[in-house]
């Protein structure tokens, strides 16, 4: 009798942005703009296709920035997945908040390549944040997506995300939901399911 093999574990890892992933971090936004896709979580590298390099630094000074009414210190990374190197997702952390974007953002922004989609790789991208936001000592993370993204609240809720309100944005012209995530009791309760998705030489 034969036996299929089982398939081995996609492992992933959250990886700091550098000038050796230019030409994946570039292809990464083109392939949004391929499929009509909305990009959320890149740091505004749509920004800066022409000069990925002055991203680099730009995203390097937010790490810095002290909390004003205008803005406030974030982290951007590349999800990574181990195998074939690829950038399959990004994510933006703030890691404080200001008046403003308690009311109208929250913490943490992600997405997923197009074709990328429906793996149930966004799930591992935020509880890699989660973990990132533990480190930073966040305990309790707010969360917002409009009301027809589907898929952006399933992951919330996925990893303890609970509603907390929402509003109608003028700028999305939509409603947009907010969530908040007890940080620590996620990453606890989580742990094993999501724990063997991460590659063993990652360190948060």
């Amino acid at each position: 009798m034969l036996f299929k093999k089982k398939p081995e574990i996609e492992k992933f890892k959250l990886v700091t942005p550098t000038i050796e992933y230019k030409d994946r971090a570039i292809n990464y936004i083109k392939e949004h703009y391929k499929y009509g896709s909305r990009i959320n979580g890149a740091g505004r590298l749509y920004d800066y296709l022409d000069n990925y390099e002055e991203w680099l630094k730009k995203i390097e000074e937010q790490k810095k920035y002290e909390v004003t009414i205008s803005q406030v210190p974030s982290e951007t990374y590349f999800l990574v997945r181990e195998n074939d190197d690829k950038i399959v997702g990004m994510i933006n952390i703030r890691t404080k908040l200001n008046e403003r974007m308690k009311k109208s953002g929250g913490n943490i922004g992600y997405g997923i390549r197009p074709k990328e989609r429906r793996k149930g790789y966004n799930k591992i991208n935020l509880y890699l944040a989660l973990l990132k936001c533990q480190k930073y000592g966040i305990k309790n993370v707010i969360l917002s997506c409009r009301k027809d993204n589907i898929g952006s609240s399933k992951t919330m809720k996925a990893l303890g995300g609970y509603y907390d309100r929402e509003i109608y944005s003028i700028v999305e012209n939509c409603i947009i939901e907010f969530y908040r995530i007890d940080v620590d009791y996620a990453v606890e309760t989580y742990r094993d399911k999501y724990e063997k998705y991460i590659s063993e030489s990652y360190e948060v």
